[in-house]
């Protein structure tokens, strides 16, 4: 193969000339032929017995060139990218042939490659960092989340239902004084102030007592679902069966004891405040490290071709995709539950693959100002990272990822590192 010529025709846009010698096309025709020729019959010989010379005479001389060319093509042009010093990217691909016979191929190709990058100030970028505070109310607040999942549920029977209160009900519903459908109900469990039933109809069982009949009135939504019941006065017939409360075991030694390994209140509160703290340790950092990026987002300079959001795009909706199946769904149910369409769902992930993309050009551009070369130990040991993490051996691994490509990821994280030592980070006023 040889890359004839290689010239700019547009933005991101490069055209290739390129051509293969004559013994290489033969040798791809001939392989065509005894391929193909096992399907052919010829007047005058056994099926697939028929010499090329016949078969090229009864069809055509180029009858094999096509599926040659189309043979040959994916390793022609990726030895004539990398020969061209450009970066390809998955787009349309306008193909011309030029020439192809005894001679030998020759076929121009315009393709899509990643655009030139510029990024300037990406070492002491300006990050504000929220400081790391751990109050006795967040405290307070986890030991609640303890005494919650260790509470029991009390009947009240002397006094009216109130906000908070778990009750037992029975209703049916009437709109002009005929009931609705999915508007009847029996011993539903309805938690007074948790807002899930229709605006005021919560506020109305609370003040009767265990054993009443009473009726409601309420207004639906004009944006409700239904759109027969949108913005319709209804009447809601009640019985009151029964008044539950969520009673909390008292915070004391005792109680420590059965939830933790601790044996005093003040020990265990200075161990949720340690594990607060560094939960709220680990979130700054991350914050962080999203503010960072967010920086770099804004400092690269290119002229982004949309074939590159859209790959991005492809990859996150199939990783999106993945995911499901590993908790029993596919795409095609998951958006048929939440009412989208194949231009709504790839529309969710846009913003999110922009900034993929920018990121990973500003990363990319940085390795390459600062010359970051990573090792084969550092390779090495990124592989042996990946195997341990998916329990598979690393010579396995090297199979799947080209050491290329795994270069290119290990350089984006040391400029990553680079970008983020170099940070100028200051605590935000409380």
């Amino acid at each position: 193969m040889s890359l004839k010529s290689s010239n700019k025709v547009d933005t991101n846009r490069y055209q290739l000339e390129i051509e293969l010698p004559g013994d290489v096309f033969e040798k791809a025709v001939e392989q065509v032929y005894r391929k193909e020729n096992k399907k052919i019959t010829i007047p005058g010989f056994r099926k697939g017995k028929a010499p090329r010379s016949f078969v090229e005479k009864v069809y055509g001389s180029q009858v094999f060139y096509e599926d040659a060319i189309n043979a040959l093509y994916p390793a022609a042009l990726e030895e004539a990218v990398k020969e061209a010093g450009v970066e390809y990217v998955e787009d349309k691909v306008d193909f011309e042939l030029v020439a192809a016979g005894k001679d030998g191929l020759c076929f121009k190709v315009t393709i899509t490659t990643k655009p030139e990058v510029s990024i300037e100030n990406y070492r002491g970028v300006a990050i504000e960092k929220k400081p790391v505070k751990v109050t006795d109310e967040d405290v307070d607040a986890e030991v609640r989340k303890v005494q919650d999942r260790n509470s029991r549920m009390v009947t009240v029977e002397d006094r009216e239902a109130q906000t908070g209160d778990i009750t037992v009900i029975d209703y049916e519903g009437f709109v002009d004084g005929v009931a609705f459908e999915g508007g009847k109900a029996e011993n539903a469990t309805l938690n007074l102030g948790s807002n899930t039933f229709i605006p005021g109809f919560e506020e109305q069982v609370a003040g009767h007592k265990t054993g009443e009949e009473f009726e409601i009135n309420v207004k639906f939504p004009e944006e409700y679902h239904a759109a027969e019941l949108a913005g319709k006065d209804a009447v809601f017939k009640i019985k009151l069966h029964e008044i539950k409360v969520r009673e909390l075991p008292e915070v004391d030694d005792d109680f420590v004891k059965d939830v933790s390994d601790f044996d005093t209140v003040d020990a265990y509160r200075a161990d949720l405040r340690e594990k607060l703290t560094k939960s709220a340790e680990e979130r700054s950092k991350n914050e962080v490290e999203n503010a960072i990026i967010d920086k770099l987002t804004e400092l690269v300079q290119a002229e982004i071709p949309q074939a590159m959001y859209e790959n991005r795009i492809n990859d996150d909706v199939r990783d999106f995709a993945y995911r499901l199946q590993s908790q029993g769904l596919n795409l095609d149910t998951y958006m048929k539950y939440t009412g989208m369409d194949n231009e709504a769902l790839r529309g969710s992930f846009r913003a999110q693959a922009e900034r993929q993309v920018k990121v990973r050009l500003a990363l990319e551009k940085i390795a390459a100002l600062e010359n970051i070369q990573p090792t084969d130990e550092e390779l090495d040991a990124e592989y042996e990272k990946i195997a341990k993490s998916y329990e598979m051996e690393a010579d396995k691994v090297k199979a799947f990822i080209p050491k290329e490509d795994l270069a290119k990821d290990v350089a984006v994280e040391k400029a990553m590192a680079i970008v983020r030592d170099n940070a100028v980070i200051t605590e935000a006023a409380e």
